[in-house]
C-alpha cells in the first residue's frame, strides 16, 4: 500500500519495503510538495494526529458535541477522554470524562466503546450512551452516565439491555424536535435496531424500527433535508468492509436499500464509520482506520461528503480544511510525481496496468528492490507528502522512506483491497534546509539563491535562467554544483570567501 505522508523535503527520496516482505504492487502517483505547512491546521486522513501539547490523539468511537469531541480507544479501557475543538483540526485534551469504577460493568477489566453524548435540554443535562460490555463482549449491553458540562467528568448511572436485547456497537441520533434515538447492533449483531428514548434520555422506551438480518455496526445518522441517511459497516472483525447508507422518510422506515458511499474495492478507504455530521449542504464521514496488531496506533479517515449525486458519497482528500462558520471545505493540491519516472533498483519492476496512473506502476520494492526520485522541490519547510500504492494482501505491510540517505521512515501501509485498487496513506517528515544569502555583487556568479533540503532553487543572474543546483557532497563537504556554469562546484567554504553567508537556520 501507499503511505500517506504529511511532509516531503526537496531532497532525493529512497522508497523501499520490509525486504523480508516485497510490495508486489507500489505506486507513488503523488507528492503533495507545496501545501500545508506544519503549523497548518489541516485535516490528514490516515496521518497520526496530536493534540496542542503534541500528544498522539486517542478518539476512536468517538462522537461529536457542538466543540466538544468525546473520545474512546477500543478494547479494554482506563477512560473515555474528552478533546475539545473550534474547527475541527486542532484539539485539546480536557480533563477525562468517564473513569473506571471498580466492582461496576466500567471497572478496569470491562469495555467502555463509542461513546456519545447529546444535552438533554429539559434537565440542562449532557447525557453520555455507550457500548457496556464484558472483556470477552458477551455482556452486549448500553451504559449511560451524566454530566452539567460536556466534558464532565460524568456520573456513571448503570448498564442493561434495551428493551431485554443485545446492544453492540452503537450510535445516538437528536432529532430536530428534540427526540432522541438510540442506534444499535442487536440480537449477536444480526438485527440492527433503532428505540425511541425518554424524555430524559436515560433509557429506552419503544423500538420504532428493526433492519432484520442486516448485520450492521459502527451506525451514525444524518437528517438532510428532512431525509434521513443511516450510513453503517457491516460485521467483519476489525477488518475494514465497504460501509453502506439506507435512506427514509422516517426513523420508523421504511428503509432503502443498502448503497455504497465510496468505490467498493476500496473497503471505505480501509476505515469503518465512528460518527457522521452535517457540513452546510455537504457533510462529513469520520471513521477509524483500525490496526489490530497496535490498537493504540490505529489512525483517523474524515472526508468531506457530497450529495451531487444524491446520496452521501465520499470525497476522497489527501489534505483538507474546513470553514465551519461557511458550510464549506476546501481539499489542498500539489505537485504530481510518478513513480516510473524514478530510478529503479535491485530487484524493482516496472508495472504496466490500466488501474495505474499513466498506465505504469513500480513494484516489487523489498528484497533489495528499490525506488529513487530526484529534484523534488520542496519549499524549505516542512509539508504533506501523498503516496499512492497497492497492497493486495490481507494484511498491513511497510515501505521505508529514506531522504538523502537519511534515516530510513517506516510508513505503515493496510491493504488497499487489492493489487490493482489504489489508496494513499501520508507521513510527516520535518526537513532542516539550508539557506545561503547573498552578501555583495558577484559579476557573474551574482546568484539570488534559496537552499531548500538538498537542492538550490535559484535565479541566475548570469544566465537569467532559473535552475536547480544539485548539492553533493565533495570530499566530505557539502557542495553545491552549477550544471550551466563550467561545471563549477561551490563549498560552503569557497561560497563564504566569495561573498556569501551559510546559515544553516531557515531565514
Amino acid at each position: 500500500m501507499i503511505p500517506h505522508i504529511k511532509r516531503w523535503s526537496t531532497r532525493t527520496p529512497d522508497l523501499g519495503s520490509n525486504p523480508a516482505e516485497p510490495i508486489m504492487a507500489y505506486k507513488l502517483l503523488s507528492v503533495l510538495s507545496t501545501i500545508a505547512l506544519a503549523q497548518a491546521a489541516v485535516i490528514v486522513p490516515g496521518a497520526s494526529w496530536t493534540d496542542t501539547e503534541g500528544n498522539v490523539i486517542q478518539a476512536h468511537g468517538g462522537g461529536f458535541l457542538k466543540a466538544c469531541f468525546l473520545l474512546v480507544s477500543t478494547m479494554v479501557i482506563l477512560l473515555v477522554s474528552c478533546y475539545t475543538s473550534t474547527d475541527l483540526e486542532t484539539w485539546t485534551r480536557q480533563n477525562d470524562a468517564l473513569t473506571p469504577i471498580s466492582g461496576t460493568m466500567i471497572s478496569t477489566s470491562d469495555v467502555v466503546e463509542r461513546p456519545k453524548v447529546i444535552f438533554n435540554s429539559k434537565n440542562s443535562e449532557y447525557v453520555m450512551w455507550f457500548h457496556s460490555d464484558t472483556s470477552n463482549y458477551g455482556a452486549a449491553m448500553v451504559g449511560v452516565a451524566t454530566a452539567k458540562t460536556p466534558c464532565g467528568p460524568y456520573t456513571y448511572k448503570s448498564s442493561w439491555k434495551p428493551l431485554g436485547s443485545d446492544s453492540r456497537d452503537e450510535g445516538l441520533f437528536l432529532d430536530d424536535d428534540g427526540t432522541a434515538y438510540l442506534l444499535y447492533a442487536s440480537d449477536n449483531n444480526q438485527d440492527f435496531k433503532i428505540s425511541m428514548l425518554d424524555a430524559n434520555y436515560y433509557n429506552v422506551t419503544e423500538q420504532v424500527s428493526v433492519l432484520t438480518g442486516a448485520t450492521l455496526e459502527a451506525p451514525g445518522v444524518v437528517k438532510r433535508d428532512d431525509i434521513y441517511y443511516l450510513i453503517a459497516s457491516h460485521t467483519s472483525g476489525w477488518d475494514p468492509n465497504p460501509n453502506k447508507v439506507f435512506t427514509a422518510s422516517s426513523l420508523a422506515g421504511p428503509w432503502s436499500a443498502q448503497v455504497d458511499i465510496a468505490p467498493e474495492d476500496t473497503n471505505t478507504y480501509y476505515s469503518q464509520n465512528a460518527y457522521d455530521m452535517l457540513l452546510g449542504t455537504n457533510g462529513i464521514y469520520m471513521g477509524d482506520r483500525w490496526d489490530v496488531s497496535a490498537l493504540g496506533s490505529s489512525t483517523y479517515i474524515w472526508f468531506p461528503l457530497s450529495w451531487t449525486s444524491g446520496l452521501p458519497v465520499i470525497v476522497e482528500a489527501d489534505v483538507w480544511s474546513v470553514d465551519l462558520a461557511a458550510g464549506t471545505y476546501t481539499i489542498a493540491t500539489g505537485t504530481t510525481y510518478e513513480a516510473e519516472s524514478g530510478t529503479l533498483g535491485g530487484s524493482s519492476e516496472l508495472l504496466t496496468d490500466s488501474s495505474y496512473s499513466g498506465g505504469e506502476a513500480v513494484g516489487y520494492l523489498g528484497n533489495g528492490g528499490t525506488l529513487t526520485l530526484n529534484n523534488i522541490l520542496g519549499i524549505g519547510e516542512a509539508q504533506w507528502i501523498s503516496l499512492y500504492y497497492a497492497n493486495g494482501d490481507s494484511t498491513w505491510r511497510n515501505t521505508t522512506l529514506s531522504v538523502n540517505g537519511g534515516a530510513n521512515v517506516v510508513i505503515q501501509q493496510p491493504s488497499s483491497g487489492g493489487g490493482h485498487v489504489i489508496q494513499q496513506i501520508m507521513l510527516e517528515i520535518l526537513i532542516r534546509s539550508l539557506y545561503i544569502q547573498q552578501r555583495k555583487d558577484l559579476g557573474k556568479l551574482n546568484l539570488s539563491v534559496t537552499i531548500v533540503s538538498g537542492y538550490i532553487g535559484y535565479l541566475c543572474c548570469a544566465c537569467g535562467s532559473q535552475v536547480l543546483v544539485e548539492c553533493v557532497r565533495l570530499f566530505g563537504l557539502l557542495s553545491f554544483f552549477h550544471p550551466r556554469h563550467d561545471g563549477v562546484v561551490y563549498r560552503p567554504d569557497h561560497l563564504t570567501a566569495l561573498g556569501f553567508g551559510v546559515d544553516m537556520k531557515a531565514p
